[in-house]
């Protein structure tokens, strides 16, 4: 088989890498807060943030080099294996049944109770799932202009492009959170698979591309970003709820984690960067937003196109109202979320906290009276579901978005 690019493993830390310290750990103040004692990396901790930068997934690099270099794999036999299994393929091909064989080999530390509990905790979250990873989670994530080359280079996070993708993430989101979602043959297992795979491929080019300056920008998607990103979806999404007057006991927010640990393994990113805790979850993260470039003009035009996007949303009734009431929600969630620093950062107008206390009065109220009344949990249960259905309808009047499209031909 053709070897692909030279071993990165090791190799010295690109330029990106703690370049802007200053600038990173303003906007980062806020999480050294809940850090604990001794929050910054020890030397070795400094060096693995380094060097998982020139680190890629190599299962799924191994997969990719099969079909791009050696062409004993195709996309239909991807396809094949991924939604009917290995076996369905008479005499697979040795890269492609080692993929799906190590997906298959579930790690020890995985508990199904766990996964079960987790998902009931994040659903439970109900309308301010879709809020706090918007408007913390992603938005946030553009103070680290590593990774938005990328996601300039595909157009579909700008302008009106900018309301499908998040709608995309919308449906995998509730993919992986559903019941038995992250079973074999689960949507949320599938989908999760196949995102993996398109960032592979992603990978791929960008790394064969001679534009693409890896002693410069690492790895196109290299456990890095990739680790920082499970963590938007796992540490600060606990977080920011908080923030939002959401309650958890210590087994629901560990519920909560120990599935994303699961999603971020099957999404291929190394166990060690896996926030297997809480507390170990927020040390990373921290680290990482230490560690990384600070915004640039990539990530004001993301910020932007992402804070206006309640503009391009259709109402049936009362649209000029209820375009101007999501984008004064949007504007003073992020406020609060992020921070002054984090805010100004990315040019977002600030505005007081209205809503996150409007919100965090309401959740305490139905979290922490009424769920502990007679069928109360039933009630917010089965409200919160309505809620992520009824957000869901808005973002693109209900229609369900291809995830993360492979545009390799077959």
């Amino acid at each position: 088989m053709t070897k692909s690019l030279s071993d990165t493993t090791g190799a010295r830390a690109p330029q990106r890498f703690m370049r802007d310290p200053i600038a990173a750990r303003r906007v980062a103040a806020p999480l050294r807060l809940l850090v604990g004692a001794a929050p910054d990396p020890t030397d070795d901790e400094r060096d693995r943030l380094g060097r998982a930068l020139m680190e890629r997934d190599e299962p799924a690099d191994a997969l990719v080099r099969a079909i791009r270099e050696d062409h004993i794999v195709t996309m239909p036999m991807f396809r094949q294996a991924l939604e009917h299994g290995i076996d369905s393929i008479p005499d697979p091909p040795d890269p492609l049944r080692d993929f799906f064989e190590t997906l298959a080999r579930t790690p020890d530390w995985v508990d199904e109770a766990k996964l079960t509990h987790g998902a009931r905790v994040l659903r439970r979250v109900g309308l301010d799932a879709s809020l706090v990873l918007g408007y913390g989670s992603l938005l946030g994530g553009y103070n680290n202009s590593g990774p938005l080359p990328l996601l300039m280079a595909s157009g579909k996070l700008t302008g009106e492009q900018t309301l499908r993708r998040v709608s995309e993430t919308s449906v995998w989101w509730r993919a992986v959170t559903a019941p038995d979602g992250l079973e074999r043959f689960g949507e949320g297992w599938k989908l999760t698979v196949h995102v993996r795979a398109m960032h592979a491929f992603l990978n791929y080019q960008h790394e064969h591309d001679p534009a693409w300056r890896s002693d410069v920008r690492g790895l196109p998607i290299n456990q890095f970003d990739q680790a920082g990103t499970l963590g938007l979806f796992s540490t600060t999404f606990l977080i920011h709820t908080r923030v939002l007057g959401l309650r958890y006991t210590k087994a629901d927010a560990d519920a909560a984690m120990h599935l994303w640990c699961y999603v971020g393994w099957l999404m291929g990113v190394d166990e060690h960067w896996l926030p297997f805790t809480e507390a170990g979850g927020r040390r990373m993260i921290y680290h990482i937003g230490t560690a990384s470039p600070a915004a640039d003009a990539n990530s004001l035009a993301l910020a932007k196109s992402l804070i206006e996007s309640p503009k391009l949303i259709h109402h049936k009734n009362f649209q000029r109202v209820r375009r101007t009431y999501d984008y004064e929600r949007g504007l003073s969630l992020a406020t609060t979320l992020l921070g002054p620093a984090g805010v100004r950062a990315l040019r977002v107008p600030m505005r007081p906290p209205w809503y996150p206390v409007w919100r965090a009065a309401a959740n305490t109220v139905k979290h922490r009276v009424i769920a502990r009344l007679p069928g109360g949990q039933r009630w917010v249960d089965a409200r919160a579901e309505r809620q992520l259905d009824d957000a869901h309808r808005r973002l693109l009047g209900g229609e369900r978005p291809p995830i993360g499209q492979i545009t390799h031909s077959d």
